[in-house]
């Protein structure tokens, strides 16, 4: 039992760190906060990380749903210039 938890969390912290540049598809939607005083901080990056390793499975459902939305947004924007 204790072995998934652990490989859960390592899973979680690998996710948060390497899907740090790309936070914004996870947590705001498809487009970046422009008001973003320091976003590429150490402490940025330690929180993003802390928040995926407990929540990742649904910063994963929240990514799916934010590449839907970019698809469709494209899909629409193509007939529209075509």
């Amino acid at each position: 039992m204790n072995a998934y938890i652990v490989s859960f969390l390592v899973l979680g912290a690998v996710f948060g760190l390497a899907s740090f540049p790309i936070r914004h598809f996870f947590s705001e939607g498809p487009h970046k906060a422009e008001d973003a005083d320091h976003p590429h901080t150490l402490g940025s990056r330690v929180f993003w990380a802390m928040v995926c390793t407990f929540l990742w499975p649904m910063m994963i459902l929240t990514g799916i749903n934010s590449a839907l939305i970019i698809a469709r947004r494209k899909r629409q924007q193509r007939l529209i210039d075509a």
